[in-house]
């Protein structure tokens, strides 16, 4: 079994409260077991994630990071897992995502960009309401993570889980919730956390747009039928029609068409 070594414990240690702890936490995990790139992130409610740490290189950070923040990540497995108050741990994708994320559209037209082969992703619970999220990537040239790896990654959980909250104990002091002073960012986070209840509304049905939700996180239409106690046939009808209102003829168009109403929002005055 591999844990991590008592020096590195000492090194996590010391370093929380100080700039240096994100990277010293990664390099401790490292030594555990191999992987190529690790971000964490901060989620609270649908508002724009906080970027608490990356190791990207300039031009895939502008992927992980930059355009992920522009509204992607309503479509995320961990962000959606965070929204429903998950069990803190660690977990794969592959375990929290929908049963067609594979074939959906953020998966085909934004996360195949990332040319990552797997992500596991600790949760942890932070004060004022926030879950910080710290994934850890293997690119396409390694294999996943082996089960004896995901087994000793988790068995140190407890030591991530409580270094991270005094770490960052403070976080939700320094980033103001939506309906703060901070009117810019709070318009910006209000469009966000209303983009699924708004998107297409001057056409579309309310149902039509919870089905355009489910669809867009990767649902097949028998799982969204089991969501919303519908047929899968219903369900059918109803993308049919999104279409035809929406005057789009694919599910990557509806993507497309989401992820342009997300940027116009934002930069609206």
């Amino acid at each position: 079994m591999s844990t991590l070594a008592s020096k590195d414990v000492g090194v996590i240690i010391t370093a929380i409260g100080t700039p240096e702890f994100p990277a010293r936490l990664i390099a401790a995990l490292k030594a555990m077991t191999a992987f190529d790139h690790a971000v964490m992130f901060a989620f609270r409610g649908d508002e724009r994630p906080i970027d608490l740490y990356d190791d990207f290189p300039a031009s895939k950070r502008r992927i992980f990071v930059t355009a992920y923040q522009e509204g992607p990540y309503l479509l995320d497995p961990f962000f959606l897992a965070s929204a429903r108050h998950i069990e803190p741990g660690l977990y794969r994708l592959r375990d929290l995502a929908p049963d067609r994320f594979y074939q959906s559209e953020y998966f085909r037209s934004y996360y195949v960009q990332t040319g990552l082969s797997e992500e596991i992703c600790y949760f942890v619970p932070l004060a004022g309401g926030l879950m910080a999220v710290i994934s850890l990537m293997r690119t396409v040239q390694r294999p996943a993570f082996s089960a004896r790896e995901f087994r000793d990654l988790s068995a140190v959980g407890p030591i991530v889980r409580a270094a991270a909250q005094r770490h960052w104990m403070d976080l939700h002091r320094r980033h103001s919730p939506p309906g703060s002073n901070d009117g810019e960012l709070s318009s910006v986070q209000s469009h966000i956390e209303h983009a699924y209840r708004t998107f297409g509304r001057n056409v579309l049905t309310p149902r039509e747009r919870e089905v355009v939700e489910y669809v867009l996180k990767g649902h097949s239409s028998d799982a969204i039928g089991k969501i919303l106690d519908i047929s899968p046939g219903t369900v059918r009808i109803h993308r049919k029609n999104i279409y035809s209102k929406l005057a789009i003829n694919s599910q990557g168009d509806l993507f497309s068409l989401f992820i342009h109403a997300l940027a116009s929002k934002a930069e609206a005055p």
